[in-house]
């Protein structure tokens, strides 16, 4: 098949979706609207595409830039690329060309993290593949490497009866106490901030600034690729997700909830709102969006796990973010030289100041 395998450029929106829907598992990070949402937060951005005789057979959405001040540029394929991983010969051809693409765009290194399951023997036979060509497990794992994934294929009373006992009792407990779940669109990004905000600063996590969420989240609603829902007690809104949806799969990707009314259990209702939300649109896989590296309850995913694991969702381990160098040295300086000479500086400025130790994480 590669012998008549050909690459070529995609610039138009329209032949792009038609692309990604032809092939295996499209991923959302992989659509237009997320290279033209990091288009506009910097990145330089370009579409491939590889086909024989015009049938797609892989796609890349390559993103493109400067590494901060430093004088080198970094690329990086987002949940790609797109192919199917047991065809070895396809999966040759199209690392070796993004390998040279990478030297062309001279970039340091060019990143993949595709959802390639490491316990299968594709995985394992992939991530050979990977180190004989010179890729290394990254240092960065920009997504997720694991993740929790429901089957949306059954009816919605098999579904349910997937839950948990507990977890089904939450849900009924929810809508018999009054709590709604209703959909939200743009008119709601400045309240789904402001409960994102509330959420992170509680449970002290890092978001980015009002700005950027108001791009990503109103940029895919237009689109009609997300779905706020929000959970309200009384006309007040005390939870929110928001949904992405590509292809056959939603994902999970962003929630926030109140102290307020918690005990009305506002958030498992949520979920199986989103469930419902998903499988009328015609999804086949709901992605709960992230589960811990380690199943143990010193992770700090733990609890979201748990959480995710109640609404019958399996957990999906995956290779993980890949890293093709076109300089070693340089890629070790950037990746293992220079955070450890910021740590060391940062040891210094505290050895003299004598404040409290840096967080070394």
């Amino acid at each position: 098949m590669t012998n008549n395998l050909e690459k070529r450029q995609i610039t138009s929106p329209g032949e792009w979706e038609q692309v990604l829907q032809r092939l295996p598992d499209p991923h959302v990070l992989q659509s237009w609207e997320w290279g033209a949402l990091k288009e506009r937060q910097g990145w330089q951005v370009s579409c491939w595409l590889w086909h024989v005789a015009g049938e797609p057979q892989a796609a890349a959405l390559l993103l493109l830039r400067q590494a901060g001040r430093l004088p080198v540029r970094v690329a990086y394929v987002p949940k790609g690329p797109l192919l199917d991983y047991g065809d070895a010969p396809l999966l040759v051809q199209v690392l070796a060309d993004l390998e040279d693409l990478a030297r062309r765009e001279r970039a340091l290194f060019v990143k993949i993290d595709p959802d390639v399951p490491l316990d299968l023997p594709p995985g394992q036979q992939v991530v050979e593949r990977l180190r004989r060509r010179g890729w290394q497990p990254s240092r960065e794992q920009v997504q997720f490497r694991n993740t929790m994934l429901l089957d949306l294929t059954p009816d919605l009373d098999d579904i349910m009866a997937g839950f948990k006992s507990k977890w089904r009792y939450n849900v009924r407990l929810a809508a018999r106490k009054g709590v709604q779940v209703q959909e939200g669109g743009s008119d709601d990004l400045p309240l789904l901030y402001r409960m994102y905000e509330e959420t992170s600063q509680r449970n002290r996590f890092v978001i980015r600034p009002e700005a950027y969420y108001r791009d990503a989240w109103g940029s895919f609603i237009q689109a009609g690729r997300a779905q706020p829902l929000i959970a309200t007690v009384s006309g007040e809104p005390v939870a929110m997700v928001i949904l992405f949806c590509y292809g056959q799969r939603a994902w999970y990707m962003y929630g926030a909830s109140r102290p307020a009314h918690r005990e009305l259990m506002p958030n498992h209702l949520l979920q199986w709102e989103a469930i419902r939300w998903a499988k009328e649109r015609g999804c086949t896989v709901y992605d709960l969006w992230g589960a811990p590296e380690v199943l143990e309850e010193a992770d700090p995913m733990w609890g979201v796990y748990r959480f995710k694991q109640g609404f019958g969702a399996e957990l999906a381990r995956y290779i993980g973010a890949y890293d093709f160098p076109t300089a070693r040295l340089a890629y070790w300086l950037y990746t293992v030289g220079a955070p450890r000479l910021l740590a060391w500086m940062r040891w210094r400025h505290w050895r003299h100041s004598r404040d409290e130790p840096p967080t070394w994480s």
